[in-house]
């Protein structure tokens, strides 16, 4: 089989920038054959042996940025994709490539809707960045285009594909029994809020980085959220005249009747020892397993260097003969799902439903963005509550009739209930 998968990437910071592409560059060099036996797909590796992949446009804010992207992935491949920048490149990305295949999306998270939706009325396939978007209303838009438009919408939900995780979901998680209660942790360094990223503001450390868990608990027992409770803290990024949350905790009720803790936040001290510190555990009626992601017992120091650890698991290079480098790892191989069903459905002519359970889904990522949306509104108004020392008793109810935020204190302040419905379809 013989062809072209034509991708755009936009937003090449520091995940676009090494992960899309480099992921991007080993598929424009090699093909995806090689690829495909990590995710468990390699029943297509024939099929797709064949098949070319292209970064055709690489598009970030600033021409400096877009430059050196563009710069590096020549260095990878000896091929230089056309860039493209400003406040919506990817409108000139649409215009200028009727063709293209694929837009892959690695803008900062509430940027993530305006280029899928600009994608798919083009009909073309998208591979996003997590959360898919932070409103479930514009979760909604997603999906009902991409339906309409018959086309992929890929979430990189990259923690289901760690091999520890991938043994919880397919042998442990069967072995524990019925699961109780949980807590999953994502701590990262203070320099992604303070410097990496300059929307801090317009975000927080669980809308940025508790999507992870909240997928990776879903892939595990399919169970949709029942309730939640939020609260959050200022104290150090305000030091930095940065008015953003430091950590938020979320408490999650499933229907299934477990309860998992997520905890976050961005202001993890640059001496730490690892890239980041990261971990879950859950407990069932029949047994526990814990699974610890920063420290996988690899351990490192030297002189000058201090103690460090790294998680080889996530991306890694592996040589090859003539020197250059293979980028692998559970960092990638979601990608690699995503471009698989695209493949299918583009070389063979199979449906949108047909490839569906292959790759992390919107309708997938519509429950992580329902979990996002309620705990902003929940983490705020409780953030205010404890402030004026009224504690912090809101919560939100999830179900068939939507989103229901749930207030005590709104009848001190007018209100006729205690209730504020923000959304009312099926979750």
């Amino acid at each position: 089989m013989e062809g072209t998968i034509k991708i755009a990437l936009v937003g090449a910071g520091m995940f676009g920038g090494d992960v899309h592409a480099r992921c991007y560059a080993d598929l424009q060099k090699y093909g995806i054959a090689g690829m495909l036996g990590r995710v468990g797909l390699d029943t297509y590796t024939r099929d797709f042996a064949g098949v070319k992949f292209e970064l055709v446009a690489v598009a970030t804010r600033s021409e400096g940025s877009a430059k050196r992207a563009a710069e590096n992935f020549k260095e990878w491949t000896g091929h230089t994709p056309r860039i493209y920048f400003g406040d919506t490149p990817w409108n000139d990305i649409l215009r200028d490539f009727p063709d293209i295949d694929v837009m892959a999306v690695a803008t900062p998270d509430n940027l993530h809707t305006e280029v899928i939706l600009a994608a798919l009325a083009k009909g073309v396939h998208v591979l996003t960045e997590k959360p898919m978007c932070l409103s479930i209303h514009e979760a909604d838009q997603i999906i009902e285009l991409a339906q309409k438009m018959d086309r992929v919408v890929a979430v990189d939900m990259h923690k289901r594909y760690d091999p520890d995780h991938l043994r919880i979901r397919d042998d442990i998680q069967k072995r524990i029994g019925a699961p109780l209660y949980g807590t999953a942790y994502l701590e990262e360094p203070l320099e992604v809020s303070t410097s990496t990223f300059k929307w801090a503001e317009q975000s927080d450390p669980f809308s940025y980085v508790g999507p992870h868990w909240t997928d990776l608990i879903y892939s595990y027992y399919k169970s949709k959220p029942a309730s939640l409770s939020a609260v959050g803290q200022k104290k150090r990024l305000v030091r930095d005249g940065i008015n953003a949350y430091d950590a938020v905790q979320v408490r999650v009720e499933f229907e299934n009747g477990m309860s998992i803790n997520f905890h976050n936040n961005w202001i993890t001290p640059s001496d730490f020892e690892g890239p980041v510190n990261q971990g879950h555990e859950i407990v069932g009626a029949d047994g526990k397993v814990e699974s610890d992601q920063q420290y996988r017992g690899f351990r490192f120091w030297n002189k000058g260097g201090g103690s460090r650890t790294s998680n080889n698991h996530f991306t890694r290079d592996v040589s090859r003969p003539d020197g250059s480098k293979a980028y692998v790892g559970y960092g990638v191989d979601s990608l690699i799902a995503g471009l698989v069903a695209i493949c299918r459905m583009k070389f063979l002519n199979e449906s949108r439903e047909a490839v569906a359970g292959i790759y992390p889904t919107a309708e997938e990522g519509r429950i992580t963005v329902a979990i996002v949306h309620a705990a902003v509104i929940v983490r705020d108004l409780n953030f205010k509550y404890l402030a004026e020392g009224k504690g912090a008793p809101v919560t939100a109810r999830f179900g068939n009739d939507g989103i229901t935020i749930i207030d005590p204190h709104r009848a001190s302040e007018g209100a006729d209930k205690v209730f504020e419905k923000i959304y009312e379809k099926p979750i």
